[in-house]
């Protein structure tokens, strides 16, 4: 290659056929330019080829998703070592897996096709099988919804358009080598300026119509046999992407949203507007802002997401610079006309199916009768004890487990802050629902927390975006499996969803307490704490995630998958298909700690009859 002598090419292929035979990751940067990037043995590579003297715009990153790919230069000077180099490669995983495929990609340079794809095949023996699967996969990677035209030739050589084939005929045994020509309908040709919502959404298709390939080829004609094309997925994860996972939770840790909108004086308020005949809006307190919101979000967009190679990675990224960027401007905008309409869109609004849902309960639950005894009842510190008894079980399965149980003055009821557990000092928790509590906070949020802080993938502990209606659902679940949801917990859930849909539909404190206490029958202390919660900060409609969460998780359920997995982070459920990806590819380990229910015989035939299907409605009945 450029500058370098053929002393150097060796040395590089020496290198890599050493660490590829120990099954280590090569990833070489070579002074031209061009990138050797193999994440462990495996019976393919992808190549491109840098077409000299014309636009190429967005080509590479088509196959730098991929788990073994080489991009160099077309120059014609080069071409002699890239192809002793890739003979080298090749015969090396021949070595290991009896044979191996090497795929060449390309875009046409001209307008008169209409074919997306065009795959072109050796006409000596061609691997029939695998243009089957490669035709198929291609096939879904639709564009604006529609399949796209695909073109099969057979020809002898094979090669970009001017340029000599990698490989020469015969060259090599058990080696096939194709070659596949992309209509470049991502970027505007004449410019060849990138169409970043359409290329994205391609390349993410495209991506995933390789693996389907490579899984194919590997089991209809090589010794490997991967249990799901994912797992042909890289494994190893790249320092910008470590950085960029680092850089957001920092970013994250670096202030609480649920602390800067929750009220210091939520006694004091309570006192005062029962003393005003529950007719006058209160004024909340907060505690001081601990960031610059100007200088957070400069550092939040300084963090070069674009630079990842892994469209799953940076997937999850992006989506949690966005909510990251919301959040900061909730801290910023509190207690302002303009912290609802953040919230809203954080949080979404309330849909129809759950208040209609909602107010079903309502109207199939009756409210309670009485209030708890105080015999009955656990203030702050009694309480205090069976949580640090509960963290001291799980300390004992896992002594990493940092976790802290605090009260303080400053905290309305009861929260998990950065894995600890907070307690209100005026909290009071009902003696029969200290293990539905526990389950809630500790089982769930905590766990979950100190779950994703094993994973090298950092998003899990911060919290991918979007993440807490699925939270929020498993919390609520853990209450049901330990036995201790009942009617009055699902009455409160729901109260908390009509009281986000009035604030959202314009209704004031005052108004939005007496619907509650007056329309729905809720006592007044939890219609005063549920208007709290609701317009907390200027309007925080987050309360209606739970029954929303609780909705999603039960359908998840029914359809036979799994509760265990959940447990390994602070997951979004839209993004529970990319999590799976990377479970796939062992980027993410199953989760360190699970609940202590999850031992108990009658958690366990609860959860069983929630796979079966179980709906809300169910709920209702099995608890009145």
């Amino acid at each position: 290659m450029t500058n370098i002598n053929q002393q150097s090419i060796s040395s590089v292929i020496d290198r890599a056929i050493q660490q590829l035979q120990k099954n280590n990751p090569v990833r070489v940067s070579l002074p031209d330019g061009s990138q050797i990037h193999i994440d462990r043995q495996l019976p393919f590579l992808c190549i491109y080829r840098q077409p000299a003297g014309r636009i190429d715009t967005g080509t590479d990153q088509l196959i730098t998703s991929q788990s073994a790919y080489i991009l160099t230069s077309a120059a014609p000077e080069q071409q002699a070592d890239i192809k002793t180099l890739i003979k080298a490669i090749a015969e090396a995983q021949v070595a290991a897996f009896g044979t191996t495929l090497l795929l060449e990609l390309w875009t046409a340079d001209t307008d008169s096709t209409d074919n997306v794809f065009h795959i072109v095949a050796p006409d000596q023996d061609p691997p029939e099988k695998l243009l089957e699967t490669m035709e198929n996969a291609l096939l879904r990677v639709t564009i604006h919804r529609k399949t796209p035209k695909i073109k099969i030739t057979y020809q002898d050589k094979i090669s970009p358009p001017g340029l000599p084939p990698l490989l020469d005929k015969n060259c090599l045994a058990n080696c096939h080598y194709l070659g596949l020509e992309i209509n470049p309908v991502f970027r505007e040709r004449a410019t060849g300026e990138i169409f970043a919502f359409g290329f994205k959404a391609f390349r993410q298709r495209f991506n995933r119509a390789l693996k389907h390939s490579f899984f194919s080829f590997a089991h209809e004609y090589t010794t490997h046999r991967p249990a799901h094309y994912h797992a042909l997925g890289p494994r190893a994860i790249t320092r910008t992407a470590q950085l960029t996972g680092h850089k957001l939770a920092e970013i994250s840790h670096c202030f609480d949203l649920l602390l800067h909108v929750s009220p210091v004086n939520t006694d004091a308020a309570w006192e005062s507007f029962k003393r005003h005949n529950y007719g006058r809006e209160v004024q909340f307190h907060y505690r001081p802002r601990t960031i610059d919101p100007d200088l957070l979000k400069r550092q939040l967009f300084q963090i070069p997401i674009e630079n990842i190679e892994d469209p799953t990675l940076a997937n999850i990224f992006a989506a949690k610079r966005n909510e990251l960027d919301r959040q900061i401007t909730l801290v910023a905008d509190r207690n302002t006309p303009r912290f609802l309409l953040g919230s809203r869109q954080l949080f979404g609004d309330v849909e129809p199916d759950l208040l209609q849902l909602a107010q079903q309960i309502m109207a199939k639950t009756e409210p309670p009768t009485s209030g708890e005894n105080d015999d009955d009842v656990l203030d702050s510190k009694a309480f205090a004890a069976y949580a640090r008894k509960e963290l001291d079980y799980y300390r004992g399965l896992d002594p990493e487990l940092s976790s802290q149980v605090e009260i303080r003055p400053d905290i309305p009821g009861i929260m998990v802050s950065r894995g600890n557990f907070l307690i209100g000092a005026s909290a009071k928790v009902p003696q029969k629902r200290v293990n539905a509590t526990l389950a809630h906070e500790i089982g769930t949020h905590v766990l979950t927390w100190h779950n994703g802080q094993q994973q090298s993938f950092r998003e899990l502990q911060a919290g991918m975006a979007g993440y807490e209606p699925l939270q929020e659902g498993l919390a609520v679940l853990s209450e049901y499996l330990t036995g201790e949801l009942n009617a009055e917990r699902l009455r409160q859930l729901s109260g908390r969803v009509i009281a986000v849909d009035l604030i959202t539909s314009g209704a004031d404190f005052v108004e939005t307490f007496r619907v509650l206490h007056k329309d729905y029958g809720i006592k007044v202390w939890s219609a005063f704490m549920m208007t709290m919660r609701t317009f907390r900060g200027g309007g925080y409609t987050k309360d209606a995630v739970y029954l929303r969460g609780l909705v999603n998780l039960l359908d998840y359920l029914g359809k036979g998958k799994q509760l265990e997995p959940l447990f390994l982070g602070k997951l979004a459920q839209e993004h529970l298909p990319l999590v799976e990806e990377l479970r796939w590819r062992k980027i993410v380990n199953p989760p360190a700690l699970l609940p202590s229910y999850f031992h108990q015989p009658a958690a366990r035939e609860r959860l069983e009859k929630l796979y079966n299907g179980v709906t809300v409605t169910d709920l209702i009945k099995e608890l009145q």
